[in-house]
């Protein structure tokens, strides 16, 4: 009897010291679960952020969790546009701007650009000349509209009004600028650059760029030793020294230290009509299945609530002549656009997701939504590119020669590239071969408009006639100019002269949610409506959209896998 308790005893205490052994072993936060070495070593070897928790919103930026719900139109579609039939899809969490961007957000890019690609300078001027917006768009044959057209985008009384006038091509220029500043700021404020040198050591040649930071820091503002050591912390963050002293090696922060943001972006067609659902805060049967109507609950645009009764939850036309209701009676309060943040948010926490102004998203317009071939995170506007590789087998780097302008349809000219950017060139046959996602680069009219989905493709045979295409919308000769002061005529832009049947190309884009001109139809989110992509209205604003990287909710399950 003794015998057992103590062997008991005995196996009690090895297997007390195998199970903290195995939990010492299984904890492989800094040891290498792949080769048992050390993690982020004093010594050396493989540096790795092992105490990232979870992506932070970025600036601006409120979360939304994904999810699986109905895109598309569920009621009666009294227009009989049949652009939106139903289809059960499913996103990925991502974040969103709770606002549109604003005249005061769109100003700073201006300023930005003003100050580092000076338009006095005869090489740069079409840089800020193409970010413009067009303040025109408010000018109307029968109507008095100059006020906007002169104080709308400048005065501080319109500051925090969404910005209008602006193509997709531009929204999708500032998006790519505000991944490149937020993720500037974030690296100075954690000690990498130095601080203020986003105000003091930028200039034409010399700025900072998120993708050539990380795949080339020392030809990157920030990426160089004299702006990036900001002092004696920055200095002991940024280099490892040995025993001596001596500096041994430059560390720049890439993606796997955590602190780079994702880029910020447009948000796509089932993203944003999920985000102006807001399903999230009511769950039912009915809300599930997609026949919720509005971003607030009911099937009504007025304020059910006691104390607010009556009150218009949206901004938007609301009769013939009738852009706001009676003068201080079921009045929505506004005119023209409002101020955002005028009108309560859906469940996400979003703001103005129906009505104020509609809004650009990424997706190139069909009238279909392929659900056959893919129904998870849909999106159609994929041109896939490459990084350019210079002979010496390094990125190429845009330097300020080497800015090239294309020419839009509207005779406009518009920056493809910036300094500092990484020049960018289509993917090859060489990059698809063996591949059985995707084969080409352009993959806009993929099972929709290439020869495969023509009327006129027969198996076996190819259609060589260019009249016979699907969708019968005009052409231009787009020109591309290394030369900023460069112009072309009407006639040099091979203006089409052609009876056409359609605008849908590979040029338009979609937008969605009703205006402040749009009657309550429009404020639907299933509502899907298209536009040339280089041109503005006086009607269309947009928001930015970051994917989320890691869970797919905040902090759920955290604990339990904490210590895995």
């Amino acid at each position: 009897m003794k015998l057992n308790v103590a062997l008991k005893a005995v196996i009690a205490v090895v297997c007390g010291v195998s199970l903290l052994s195995c939990n010492k072993s299984n904890n492989y936060k800094n040891t290498s679960r792949a080769t048992g070495w050390d993690i982020n070593s004093d010594e050396g070897g493989f540096q790795y952020n092992t105490d990232y928790k979870e992506q932070e919103a970025a600036p601006g930026l409120v979360f939304v969790e994904g999810g699986t719900y109905t895109m598309g139109r569920v009621q009666d579609d009294p227009m009989h546009d049949w652009n939106n039939t139903p289809t059960q899809q499913h996103v990925q969490s991502f974040y969103m701007d709770e606002t549109e961007v604003t005249n005061k957000m769109y100003l700073e890019y201006l300023d930005w650009l003003r100050r580092v690609f000076p338009p006095s300078e005869e090489n740069y001027r079409n840089i800020y000349n193409g970010a413009l917006p067009d303040t025109l768009v408010w000018r109307n044959r029968l109507g008095y509209n100059e006020t906007m057209v002169t104080n709308y985008l400048r005065h501080p009384a319109y500051a925090e009004y969404p910005v209008v006038g602006v193509s997709w091509i531009q929204a999708v220029e500032f998006s790519k600028w505000r991944t490149d500043r937020v993720n500037e700021y974030r690296l100075e404020d954690e000690g990498f650059i130095k601080e203020g040198a986003h105000l003091t050591d930028v200039d034409a040649s010399s700025t900072f760029n998120t993708e050539t930071y990380i795949h080339t820091p020392s030809k990157a503002y920030g990426g160089n030793t004299e702006i990036s050591q900001g002092g004696d912390e920055a200095q002991d963050r940024l280099n490892e020294t040995n025993e001596a002293g001596e500096t041994i090696k430059n560390v720049y922060p890439g993606r796997e230290s955590g602190l780079i943001y994702p880029e910020y972006r447009l948000p796509t067609e089932a993203e944003w009509e999920y985000a102006a659902l807001g399903l999230t805060g009511i769950r039912n049967y009915n809300t599930y299945r997609g026949r919720k109507k509005y971003p607030w609950d009911g099937q009504y645009t007025r304020n059910g609530d006691v104390k607010r009764m009556g009150d218009q939850l949206a901004n938007f036309k609301q009769g013939d002549g009738d852009y706001g209701g009676i003068a201080g009676w079921s009045d929505d309060g506004a005119d023209i656009t409002a101020e955002v943040k005028s009108y309560e948010p859906n469940d996400f926490g979003l703001y103005d997701m129906a009505g104020n102004v509609a809004e650009w998203v990424a997706d190139v317009y069909r009238p279909i939504v392929d659900d056959e071939f893919n129904d998870f995170n849909y999106y159609r506007g994929n041109v896939y590119t490459k990084h350019a590789i210079t002979e010496d087998g390094t990125v190429k780097v845009v330097g300020t020669e080497d800015i090239v302008y294309d020419t839009l349809s509207n005779g406009k000219l518009v920056a493809r590239n910036l300094p500092g950017e990484i020049a960018q060139v289509p993917v090859t046959d060489e990059d698809t071969y063996m591949r059985t996602n995707f084969t080409e680069s352009d993959q806009r009219d993929y099972r929709d408009g290439d020869k495969s989905s023509s009327r006129y493709y027969q198996p076996f045979q190819e259609v060589d006639d260019p009249g016979k295409r699907m969708y019968n919308s005009p052409t231009y000769d787009n020109f591309t100019y290394s030369d900023s002061s460069a112009t072309s005529t009407l006639e040099e832009r091979g203006y089409d002269k052609e009876k056409r049947t359609t605008l849908i190309s590979n040029e338009v884009r979609v937008y969605k949610g009703g205006s402040w001109r749009d009657r309550a139809y429009w404020l639907d989110p299933a509502q899907r409506r298209y536009f040339p992509q280089d041109m503005a209205t006086d009607y269309i604003g947009f928001r930015n959209a970051m994917s989320r990287v890691g869970s797919k909710s905040l902090d759920k399950n955290k604990t339990a896998r904490s210590n895995n």
